[in-house]
């Protein structure tokens, strides 16, 4: 992944942000919640369940389909 296809900053900069995070996830778990970004950021946001206003990492799609494949692998 090249910096050309992700950035950085706070979960709160991303406004209007609607974070899901899996069903499958306990409170207790180790999870990460993501949200579809279209204005004015375009992409996927990622953040960190258990630190909301932490920060977040935007992914244009082929990085974030790359991101997933890796998880799946895993």
């Amino acid at each position: 992944m090249t910096t050309e296809n992700r950035r950085g900053g706070n979960a709160p900069d991303f406004l209007g942000a609607t974070w899901k995070k899996s069903k499958r996830s306990g409170s207790e778990s180790q999870c990460v919640e993501v949200s579809d970004m279209i204005s004015p950021h375009a992409g996927i946001a990622i953040r960190d369940s258990k630190n909301p206003d932490g920060p977040a990492l935007l992914l244009d799609s082929s990085a974030f389909r790359a991101f997933i494949t890796d998880v799946c692998r895993s």
